[in-house]
């Protein structure tokens, strides 16, 4: 397949195929396609990041919460599950992943999930939290240049947990995170199956 889950408009066939997963503690059916991240299940990473929501910073109520990079929608629909009064927010650069996560919204009963490409997330909103599985594989410079945009959309009290495949890097983001945001502290908060959930901290 020559083209990737961060393919803008993949042209590759774009039928849907039936997908039960259990999020937030509810079976769920939903759907996905091909050419979006791990299109035909859950992650492991992802898997991780869910199942370790207990030692993160828990976010406020009524939070504003990003998930950065959306693919079909397991981190956002979680995050709309377990708060129903936050504002959530999908984000991701391919349509056919936002497609997908709004159907699977819809199927799941959610409807507080807003569902947008990066450049249509308005210049001043900031975000209580972030929950991302970030995507590694678009390269070191992209992935930095990524994660420093978002990161500066925290409010000073907001947090960022990203799960990071030990063997892909995730000690060294830590560091290079820590040295890019000297005003909060960065920490891996869990550990598992080889990978880390990293914490940005609130702002000192």
């Amino acid at each position: 397949m020559d083209e990737h889950y961060f393919t803008p408009s993949p042209a590759t066939d774009a039928r849907r195929f039936p997908l039960r997963v259990r999020l937030a503690g509810r079976d769920l059916d939903l759907v996905s396609s091909a050419s979006v991240f791990s299109g035909h299940g859950l992650d492991k990473a992802t898997a991780v990041l869910l199942n370790r929501l207990d030692e993160i910073s828990e976010p406020p109520a009524d939070a504003r919460i990003l998930d950065l990079g959306c693919g079909w929608g397991p981190i956002s629909l979680t995050a709309a599950l377990t708060h129903p009064a936050a504002e959530v927010w999908a984000v991701d650069v391919s349509e056919r992943a936002r497609e997908l996560t709004a159907e699977n919204a819809e199927r799941a009963g959610i409807t507080s999930l807003r569902v947008v490409a990066p450049d249509e997330v308005p210049e001043d909103l900031r975000f209580d939290a972030i929950w991302s599985n970030p995507p590694i594989r678009i390269g070191k410079p992209a992935l930095h240049e990524l994660l420093l945009q978002w990161t500066a959309r925290l409010t000073a009290e907001g947090t960022a947990a990203l799960v990071v495949g030990k063997n892909l890097g995730a000690d060294p983001l830590a560091r290079w995170l820590g040295e890019q945001l000297p005003e909060r502290d960065v920490a891996k908060v869990a550990s598992a199956k080889g990978f880390r959930v990293l914490e940005v901290g609130p702002a000192r």
